[in-house]
């Protein structure tokens, strides 16, 4: 059994790491500030310390040189709501404190409390969860898209994929189709690679001579996909003289085959994608509005990569292990290496991830487990993103602090509840520490 000091000012979070505590087996006291762990630290004697990072009075690293004062130095693990801040921690503390990120989950205070050491940022393990059998990812924004999957799958609903381009939005379809209880095949088409002449044989088929170049009949996506899922990628792609032609199928579940007279009734779920926000479809009316209604009747927004950076080792990980299984190599992630990748933003999403991870395979010695990073991880389609200036050595605590907030207050457009959110801090500790840097001036 040991004696923890849990030092956060975050009442909610405080909470419910202490019943994880207890729960393990350990005796545990709080402080939300510098000055209550101090004075703990005058009465008692602790095996381990879980220290915020950011705490009302100042930065939790200022209790190190304090530690080395006792008579019995307390292991420490270091706490922080903003996964950049990872490597920040690395570069003021050195490689031997430990760090978690919120939120965290029980199964890692109990692997730093045994004195074992992550999993490489959770990502070093052979496997590497997926949900629905497609999905990766362990942040609050994914475990959101699943609770939406789940509840969409029980029901035969059309649902509209909405977000940047390679945010992996055929992937969730598939993920859709997946948890749905259905017996047909998952189709996937896109809707922007077919000519005007073509994409109404692409849908709906087409009958034994009904143009040019049709010398037998063809099943349209509709068809094939029959008590299963169409997925129709790029809808916002369509010729809009060829929506009417979708709409009558969505309503009467039936397709007619270009050529043809018959009716042929068709049953799927539809999910359908675009890279277009909901306010650009309906101000630029590439989409009619009826169709819009059809399709999305379960709207869905996937989140971008550096919206859920905490995710990116895990999917680092997972592509290299997958090209470690196809190319008979080894290949393991340096933990700066990760930080490296979860520092950047990756505006192409996880598709330019998983671009930049093969190129690193293909660059590295096979025969060795280091991998090799290109020297750029900027692809030449990549638009130029604005991000604060690296570490560097003999930059204050205080310095790292202040960068991190005010680039956090811009990344929200001045809003302090959400940055505290983002930061993984109290609003009053976020106002306290602006006031300390005599600025106010960003109130919502």
């Amino acid at each position: 059994m040991l004696t923890v000091l849990l030092v956060d000012d975050d009442p909610e979070f405080t909470d419910v790491a202490c019943t994880i505590i207890e729960f393990l087996g350990h005796d545990v006291l709080t402080a939300g500030t510098l000055a209550e762990a101090r004075e703990w630290l005058t009465k008692e004697s602790f095996d381990h310390i879980l220290l915020d990072f950011m705490l009302p009075d100042g930065s939790g690293v200022h209790l190190f040189e304090e530690l080395d004062q006792l008579d019995k130095r307390p292991r420490v693990t270091l706490i922080t709501g903003h996964p950049s801040v990872r490597g920040i921690i690395k570069g003021l503390c050195g490689p031997n404190i430990d760090y978690l990120v919120k939120p965290i989950q029980r199964e890692e205070i109990e692997a730093v409390l045994q004195g074992k050491k992550k999993a490489k940022d959770k990502s070093s393990g052979s496997k590497i969860k997926k949900y629905f059998g497609h999905l990766i990812g362990e942040s609050a924004s994914m475990r959101e898209l699943y609770k939406l999957i789940e509840r969409v799958s029980r029901t035969s609903a059309n649902v509209m994929l909405l977000g940047e381009s390679g945010v992996g939005k055929e992937v969730v379809a598939e993920a859709i189709h997946q948890a749905s209880d259905v017996e047909g095949p998952y189709v996937a088409t896109n809707c922007g690679a077919f000519s005007k002449e073509l994409i109404g044989s692409e849908l709906f088929g087409h009958e034994k001579g009904a143009f040019t170049g049709a010398v037998g009949r063809k099943s349209g996506v509709f068809e094939q996909a029959e008590n299963g899922t169409l997925f129709l990628d790029e809808i916002t792609e369509m010729p809009i003289d060829m929506q009417p032609n979708l709409l009558r199928v969505l309503e009467n579940k039936v397709v007619i085959r270009v050529g043809g007279t018959k009716t042929i009734p068709v049953n799927c779920r539809v999910v359908s994608a675009t890279n277009r926000s909901m306010e650009t479809i309906a101000e630029s009316k590439v989409l009619r509005e009826d169709i819009y209604f059809r399709l999305a009747v379960f709207p869905i927004t996937i989140p971008p990569l550096r919206e859920r950076k905490e995710d990116i080792p895990l999917l680092a990980t997972y592509f290299i292990e997958e090209l470690n299984k196809e190319n008979d190599t080894e290949f393991e992630w340096d933990p700066v290496q990760l930080d490296t990748l979860t520092s950047y933003d990756w505006p192409g999403n996880v598709r330019e991830l998983r671009h930049f991870v093969h190129r690193a395979a293909i660059m590295s010695d096979p025969t060795k487990a280091e991998i090799e990073l290109p020297k750029t991880i900027e692809s030449p389609f990549a638009k130029k993103q604005s991000t604060a200036p690296a570490l560097q050595a003999g930059r204050t605590i205080e310095d790292v602090e202040k960068e991190l907030i005010y680039a956090t207050l811009e990344k929200v457009n001045g809003n302090k509840t959400l940055a505290a959110e983002m930061l993984g801090i109290s609003t009053k500790t976020l106002y306290n520490r602006l006031h300390a840097y005599g600025d106010l001036s960003k109130d919502e």
